[in-house]
């Protein structure tokens, strides 16, 4: 049974797809950071390079290729809706389309975290 984290009458289709990517990179931000520190015995400098280099663009999108095939519904057109947003800003160092599939991965994670699917989270990230 999932939890929802804004109440059950509360519409997430409700909330601007970029919020929901501005979530998503928080929420893959702390499971990246805590895979990080929970699976190697780095010093802090260390612990933020690794991490820094799982949470780019450029590895994001390579991800979104990985587990795509793995959504459902709801989280495909999630992730669609984030991909296909227009955003003014390219970060330096990543391509038009490692940004929109990074920006739709987060937006499947920010959606997520909101029904309470944690599990399903980890389940799509399969950080190893």
């Amino acid at each position: 049974m999932e939890k929802l984290l804004l109440g059950k009458n509360f519409k997430i289709n409700n909330i601007n797809i970029l919020t929901l990517a501005f979530l998503g990179d928080a929420v893959f931000d702390l499971i990246v950071r805590e895979h990080i520190i929970l699976n190697n015995d780095y010093n802090l400098k260390d612990i933020n390079r690794a991490k820094v280099q799982m949470v780019c663009c450029k590895s994001q999108a390579s991800l979104v290729d990985k587990i795509i095939c793995n959504f459902y519904d709801d989280e495909l057109n999630i992730y669609k809706r984030g991909r296909n947003s227009k955003v003014k800003n390219i970060p330096d160092g990543a391509s038009r389309e490692e940004y929109h599939k990074a920006t739709g991965l987060e937006a499947v994670v920010g959606y997520l975290y909101l029904r309470g699917k944690i599990d399903r989270i980890t389940e799509l990230l399969k950080i190893d």
